[in-house]
């Protein structure tokens, strides 16, 4: 039998593709860092809830999930959020806090460099 060698969803692979050849072409360490934690097996990757956001941010932060965002608990600050995947319940309190909601792709693309932003694990 033949042992997987990283992650088997084709767009995530892709993902991972872009993030390193961005931060190998921005001299970006950040980029390169939230590519090794996607790379990780199923059972190791980040879950992070939304408290935790609530938490750790504050008004104006933007923020990535290098993983899934989860439902519990309450976001009441202004914040910028990109994640990977997204439970239903966390889409549908963000977008009822009225959060940005951005997808990995569209935070490189905004921030080639990778400066000012929150990785949450």
């Amino acid at each position: 039998m033949v042992k997987r060698t990283g992650p088997t969803n084709i767009y995530l692979r892709k993902l991972i593709n872009l993030l390193k050849k961005e931060g190998k072409k921005n001299n970006s360490k950040f980029w390169l860092y939230v590519a090794e934690l996607l790379s990780r097996p199923t059972r190791k990757r980040v879950e992070v809830n939304l408290s935790k956001l609530n938490k750790y941010t504050n008004d104006g932060d933007t923020v990535i999930v290098p993983g899934k965002l989860l439902g519990y608990g309450m976001v009441n600050k202004k914040i910028t959020v990109a994640a990977w995947r997204y439970s239903l319940n966390a889409k549908e309190k963000l977008e009822k806090a009225g959060i940005k909601i951005l997808t990995i792709e569209d935070l490189l693309r905004a921030n080639p460099k990778g400066s000012n932003i929150k990785i949450i694990i």
